[in-house]
């Protein structure tokens, strides 16, 4: 079996397929955060179809999906956000099975190096007060920056901390 690891940049094309791994990563990455109403709520406000291609034409995110032996097995997207220098990370995913492989830190690498040429200077992201995934962040020397909560409707909140990194 090939094994061979490709990233690709991601199109209108891959929205059902992006929308297919949220659907598989998300209930293990949130389920024991969120409850299932929310978890369902979010999906859809993200991950629907019609979000996916709003943010890919509208927001202007540059979204990629990594591969393995012709699989997709993740995503992430980012954008520039107005002020010089700054992007932000919107979504580093990776199906649970192939987690702690260093697939994320690969992801990075690569928007660092797709960034980097357009004169970012520092990424941002937002994560979950409570996602595991503030570690992973922190090792890859990300720092908390302050923290938000973002009012997304149905009464529900997300509770995040704002991480960043100068681009290396």
């Amino acid at each position: 079996m090939d094994e061979t690891l490709l990233i690709r940049p991601a199109d209108l094309d891959d929205i059902n397929t992006i929308g297919f791994l949220a659907q598989q990563i998300w209930p293990n990455t949130y389920g024991e955060i969120l409850g299932p109403e929310q978890l369902k709520y979010m999906l859809n406000l993200i991950y629907s179809p019609m979000a996916l291609r709003r943010q890919m034409v509208d927001e202007h995110q540059q979204f990629l999906i990594v591969e393995q032996a012709d699989e997709p097995i993740g995503f992430a997207s980012w954008s520039a956000t107005g002020d010089p220098g700054i992007y932000k990370l919107h979504k580093l995913y990776v199906l649970p099975g192939r987690q702690g492989k260093g697939l994320g830190r690969t992801l990075l690498q690569f928007i660092f190096e797709t960034i980097r040429p357009e004169g970012a200077t520092k990424l941002r992201l937002n994560v979950n007060r409570i996602n595991k995934a503030r570690q992973f962040y922190e090792r890859m020397g990300f720092t908390v920056i302050g923290e938000e909560d973002i009012d997304i409707g149905h009464g529900y909140f997300m509770n995040d901390y704002i991480m960043e990194i100068p681009v290396p």
